[in-house]
């Protein structure tokens, strides 16, 4: 059985070298583009840039719209919130006025009232 030979760096540099002009013949025995083919070409590309162009604009405006959208939704809700916060400031102020103890003249008033009610049903 053969053991692995190592290779000597001439024989590296030979390898690189064979691989490089091999490369290079490939490369220079491909047929030159024709003019026309590259220009057919180039319009293709710019005409699918151009759609690609139209739906990024159309996607821009669609998501402009939707945080609009999104922008006015939020905005009723906090009206809606702020109009139910201040129905409840209201209720509130109004059970504390209900509940706030009348004045010596008012409290007088009302039990004369009541007497004179009383007065009445007698007579």
């Amino acid at each position: 059985m053969q053991t692995f030979k190592h290779p000597s760096f001439q024989d590296r540099i030979a390898a690189a070298q064979s691989a490089r002009q091999k490369a290079l013949d490939q490369l220079r025995s491909k047929p030159p583009v024709e003019q026309a083919v590259m220009a057919e070409r180039r319009k293709a590309h710019a005409a699918r840039e151009e759609a690609l162009a139209v739906q990024r604009a159309a996607k821009a405006e669609a998501n402009a719209l939707a945080k609009a959208e999104k922008a006015a939704t939020k905005a009723a809700q906090l009206a809606d919130r702020a109009a139910k916060l201040a129905e409840a400031e209201a209720a509130a102020e109004l059970k504390a006025a209900r509940l706030k103890p009348a004045s010596a003249a008012e409290m007088k008033a009302a039990r004369d009232a009541r007497y004179a009610a009383r007065k009445a049903r007698k007579a």
